[in-house]
């Protein structure tokens, strides 16, 4: 991976699905700081951290809102997008299953509600918004290393893990049908101490965030679909 921060480049834009908490509104305070035009979305109407983080950008973070479970609010936000590209588009909004159990002990309510977030939800964006970023930009969705079936040796997180993996199916699906520049990422941002990932988490925030970041922007130029970690290293399927 390149040492090289081009993430500082001015005048880039990213439209980041899914900044309300958590990784999300790290990443887009650290696409801000950069220097970079971030549309971060939220769900729903109520105010958030990243309502708090807006208002101290000086304008360099704008709020949308979007339920991508909810088909019709993704093309509401396309056509409100209708004359705007962007440089990125990375969708970062995902769940994990509550109470935790085997596939077996999982409701179908629940069952339904963490994969069509976390793999159906994030695909539709993407179809979606495509046209919104520019032929040489890039397409990204946070992933783990808990969607790697190879790495899988201890179980356990099954339907999270199988969302994700869901998740990187559909994107090689969909990097199989497209051509040119583009350069498409699944990451895997690590085990980070956030609302979601628990206080016994292995990074903070401040060591996957800036790290996601220079990774993604190291692959500039390199057309394809990339599973990597936050420090650019290759995730085995």
């Amino acid at each position: 991976m390149t040492t090289a921060n081009k993430s500082s480049d001015p005048g880039k834009r990213v439209l980041l699905i899914g900044a309300s908490r958590g990784l999300g509104l790290a990443l887009a305070q650290e696409w801000a700081s950069n220097g970079w035009q971030v549309v971060a979305t939220v769900r729903g109407s109520g105010r958030t951290p990243l309502h708090d983080l807006a208002d101290t950008s000086a304008g360099r973070i704008e709020i949308e809102s979007v339920d991508i479970t909810e088909p019709a609010q993704i093309a509401a936000l396309h056509d409100r997008l209708a004359d705007r590209m962007f440089d990125l588009l990375f969708v970062n909004a995902g769940v994990t299953n509550e109470p935790e159990g085997t596939v077996a002990e999982t409701s179908t309510q629940e069952f339904n509600r963490v994969m069509v977030t976390n793999a159906l939800g994030p695909l539709r964006v993407i179809e979606a918004l495509q046209d919104r970023v520019e032929p040489a930009g890039t397409i990204g969705a946070m992933s783990s290393g808990q969607g790697s079936v190879a790495d899988n040796v201890r179980g356990g997180h099954e339907v999270y893990r199988g969302s994700k993996a869901a998740l990187n199916m559909f994107m090689r699906s969909y990097a199989a049908r497209q051509s040119g520049d583009r350069v498409l990422v699944l990451m895997a941002p690590g085990w980070v101490r956030t609302e979601l990932g628990g206080p016994d988490a292995r990074y903070g925030i401040d060591e996957s965030i800036p790290n996601i970041v220079k990774t993604i922007d190291s692959l500039q130029g390199e057309p394809g679909l990339h599973y990597v970690d936050f420090l650019g290293r290759t995730v085995a399927w």
